[in-house]
């Protein structure tokens, strides 16, 4: 059953007249003998309609009328409210005045531990809140499930005038469940005056909830502008951890949930300990996380590392590596930031870890390994060699990686292997096969080839059966004197003394160009 519903069928006739103001219907029942007592499916008599309605002579008829007025006057609804709660809810002075001469409990509680002063801070009732003070109401009791006092529920309310009477009166410490103030809880709404009223009068803004977050820190996860110049403005530290791993601050949540402004606001006053600090974490990361490149340019404007620290925290060894996981699960919506955000990092200098080519070469994110190998080119050295092996156990991937790669400057002898050449599917033997002489390979290479081609795996190009044109000879000499490394760079190629026309030759281009691969 619908108790909010009021079922005229169980209410009582002298009920139905309070409800309406009808003094006159009242005071003919009241001759008839009807009684005034009668509840209705919620627990409400008369009084509590006439308290509810605003009919002071209502109540004044009915107190009256009662056979015991100090009991009547705090008759309890099934939820344990009394005409005095309904008065003050609704803003109706006069009765709460006329209820309170009568012997009204004024800090009787209803069954969800509101009581009348909290239920006219709620509706910001101001006459009735001073009026209930000055007859001595508790002021810095809890009145909900989770313990917020009245001034908790004003500043919730945004209700400045009644905050600004309040804070004279009630403690402005006041903590609910959650170990929550009022200021912080003004923070965390957006309540810019009720901030300042608290603030101005001397609350703690560097208060700190059970689990160690500050006003600070939820106004910039909420991303209350006004509210973190105010904080600032009054002291509040924006280097106060805000969790038990000693690495969130502030800034950590403003990038986290993309509010540029405020970054700019915290950037400057926030210790760069968090930047690269050991077992701390860069807000870069958040602001990675966030997947919104403008949550990250500020912090890169800046100066913040694009490589921050290793994060144990989040398990990744770099922001670009937590780029390219994260986005291997995102929308394609999504993806164009990702994208933005790893151009941002890359072109901010972040260096490219083994892990990272390594995610790269699989193709999850197929629009990063491009990225990646134009603005870090392909790792040196030992790492080369591992990029190699990484890229041979990812054959699967191989017509995504191995033009890219090659592109790149990789020297496709490297990729002369067994694996393969045992492994790869046709297409792709075939395009590494174009960039080599084929017909130089070594006997047991030849030997895997052969056999391939017998058991139908694999189906050459017909003119593999011919030597390599000479011009095709010529551009293998020129790429083993110079390197594969120096003849991927166009600029690198226009320097050299050939005609314009050859210079993409010289680069594959027309290898590449009959090509298309995609990722796996």
């Amino acid at each position: 059953m619908d108790f909010t519903e009021r079922y005229e069928d169980t209410c009582s006739t002298i009920a139905v007249a309070a409800r309406h103001g009808d003094c006159r219907q009242i005071q003919r029942l009241l001759r008839r003998g009807y009684s005034v007592d009668v509840k209705d499916n919620r627990g409400w008599n008369a009084l509590h309609e006439a308290a509810a309605a605003g009919s002071s002579q209502c109540v004044r008829l009915l107190l009256t009328a009662a056979a015991s007025c100090e009991n009547y006057v705090n008759s309890l609804t099934h939820n344990s409210e009394t005409p005095l709660y309904f008065a003050a809810k609704n803003g109706h002075v006069q009765v709460v005045n006329r209820l309170l001469k009568r012997g009204a409990d004024i800090n009787k509680m209803s069954n969800d531990l509101s009581c009348p002063l909290f239920a006219a801070v709620d509706g910001g009732h101001m006459e009735v809140v001073k009026l209930l003070v000055s007859k001595g109401a508790e002021v810095n009791g809890t009145h909900s499930t989770s313990d917020w006092s009245c001034l908790h529920q004003a500043v919730y309310k945004g209700h400045t005038e009644i905050v600004k009477f309040l804070v004279g009166l009630c403690s402005l410490e006041a903590v609910d469940d959650y170990g929550i103030t009022p200021l912080f809880v003004a923070a965390q709404y957006g309540r810019h005056e009720c901030l300042q009223v608290l603030a101005n009068a001397g609350a703690n803004v560097n208060c700190q909830a059970k689990d160690l977050a500050t006003p600070l820190l939820i106004a910039a996860q909420e991303g209350h502008l006004s509210c973190v110049d105010l904080l600032l403005s009054h002291k509040a530290d924006p280097n106060i951890y805000c969790n038990e791993d000693q690495w969130q601050l502030p800034i950590h949540a403003a990038a986290q949930f993309c509010h540029p402004r405020i970054l700019e606001k915290l950037i400057p006053v926030t210790s760069r300990e968090c930047d690269q600090g050991k077992e701390k974490v860069s807000p870069v990361y958040l602001a990675v996380l966030s997947g919104q490149a403008d949550s990250l340019r500020p912090l890169l404007r800046a100066g913040y590392s694009p490589d921050a620290q290793n994060c144990r925290q989040f398990d990744y060894c770099c922001p670009l590596e937590m780029t390219l996981w994260c986005n291997s699960w995102n929308s394609d919506s999504e993806r164009h930031q990702s994208r933005e955000i790893t151009q941002m990092l890359l072109a901010a200098g972040a260096h490219v870890m083994m892990p990272t080519y390594v995610f790269a070469l699989q193709g999850n994110v197929p629009e990063h390994l491009p990225l990646i190998l134009e603005h870090a080119g392909l790792p040196k050295e030992d790492h080369l060699k591992e990029l190699v092996q990484t890229a041979l156990k990812e054959m699967q991937s191989a017509p995504f990686w191995l033009p890219l790669l090659l592109k790149a400057g990789l020297d496709p002898t490297l990729l002369l292997q067994h694996k393969m050449l045992e492994e790869a599917e046709t297409r792709v033997l075939n395009f590494l096969l174009e960039f080599i002489n084929w017909k130089t390979l070594p006997s047991t290479m030849l030997q895997i080839l052969a056999r391939r081609r017998a058991e139908g795996t694999w189906t050459p190009q017909k003119h593999f059966e011919s030597v390599p044109a000479l011009t095709h000879l010529c551009r293998l000499a020129v790429r083993a004197a110079v390197g594969s490394d120096a003849l991927s760079k166009s600029s690198f190629v226009q320097q050299l003394p050939v005609p314009t026309l050859l210079q993409d030759y010289l680069q594959f281009s027309d290898i590449s160009s009959a090509y298309t691969y995609t990722a796996a």
